[in-house]
């Protein structure tokens, strides 16, 4: 097998560890893109699960339900005095 004069370099470079710190780096950058990616997603999901839970507050509610409300305001109203 012939060698190629590049190929002694590359066995030094290795040797040396700039070839694992390249990967390291590599690999730092793919972490804190995954971290940010992640951090977005949950304020996605809160800001989305937000939305939906202030339409649940702004349904009309029954009258029935409107009375229950009012009377269970009143009573802490008249707890208080």
């Amino acid at each position: 097998m012939q060698k190629v004069p590049w190929q002694k370099e590359a066995v030094v470079l290795v040797s040396e560890g700039a070839a694992t710190d390249m990967i390291e780096n590599l690999n730092w950058g793919y972490i804190q893109l995954g971290l940010v990616a992640l951090a977005f997603g949950g304020l996605q999901v809160w800001w989305i699960s937000s939305v939906f839970w202030k339409r649940e507050l702004a349904k009309p509610m029954s009258e029935s339900a409107f009375r229950k409300t009012l009377e269970r305001i009143w009573s802490k109203e008249q707890f208080r005095r």
